[in-house]
């Protein structure tokens, strides 16, 4: 098998890809660095699957985190993948499309377009699971996201975003009167925890939406993959179907949306 490894500077995603393109046990290890994190991803793959390192044909790394990287891993061929073809491969395999824009909601958010065998990078914003999480650590006094999706089903949107009914008596072109006009222009010194976290995913997750879609003007491109850590807030299901009504146009989440890239660094051995 080829195994494909997303090296973050704090969490490793780790992969297996079988002969026939099966995808093998994927999962994720925290650590205090990026190295400690891709050797304890490897070790804990191999033994939860008990496969031996004669199974394994090649390594493939990509991510950030690759550049500590300079030897064989536990002594097996190795080598790096460009994360940005990374990200299309990956998305390209778990969706069967073959035109589409994909979206990397890691730290901060990057932007891949895919045209059949063509996949390039075309930009990105500086709006992602880091400003997640530091406007929460600021605002709430946690970073830790979960708790912050779990205070968020208690919010209020109306408390803290202002929509176009509330600034204008009719809808405007193309825009519906529950659509946002201002994120956070409505915010009082007082919100609660749970209209802040609520405000906050939403802020973030549109915002990518928004990007996204811009992105992607006069390419006659519908369909958005969303892959990364951020793909897996629940807040999802309801911040991407707005999107979708408001511009006409389709977000995707895969199955393993979170080891989008790690798959398409498998996927890059061969292609």
């Amino acid at each position: 098998m080829v195994i494909g490894i997303d090296v973050g500077i704090s969490t490793t995603k780790i992969v297996g890809l079988d002969a026939d393109g099966n995808i093998i046990s994927p999962i994720r290890i925290k650590a205090t660095d990026p190295v400690t994190s891709l050797y304890g991803a490897f070790g804990k793959f191999l033994y939860d699957n008990a496969i031996d390192l004669s199974d394994v044909e090649q390594v493939m790394l990509t991510g950030v985190g690759s550049a500590y990287v300079e030897t064989p891993v536990y002594g097996l061929p190795t080598a790096k993948a460009q994360e940005f073809l990374a990200d299309g491969l990956g998305a390209r395999h778990e969706t069967n499309l073959d035109r589409m824009v994909v979206v990397s909601m890691g730290t901060g958010t990057s932007i891949v377009k895919c045209d059949g065998e063509n996949i390039r990078h075309i930009g990105g914003i500086g709006v992602g699971g880091g400003t997640l999480q530091g406007l929460s650590r600021i605002m709430l006094k946690t970073d830790d996201i979960a708790l912050v999706s779990e205070l968020a089903k208690g919010g209020d949107l109306s408390k803290i975003n202002v929509l176009i009914g509330d600034i204008s008596a009719k809808p405007l072109p193309g825009l519906p009167m529950d659509a946002v006009a201002s994120l956070f222009g409505n915010a009082k010194s007082d919100a609660s925890r749970e209209d802040i976290a609520l405000g906050l995913i939403w802020m973030v997750l549109q915002s990518i939406c928004s990007a996204s879609i811009l992105s992607s003007m006069d390419s006659g491109i519908k369909d958005f993959v969303m892959i990364g850590n951020l793909s897996m807030l629940p807040l999802c299901g309801e911040v991407f179907p707005a999107c979708e009504k408001l511009y006409g146009v389709k977000f995707h989440i895969p199955k393993y949306s979170e080891f989008s890239t790690a798959i398409g660094a498998a996927l890059s051995y061969k292609s």
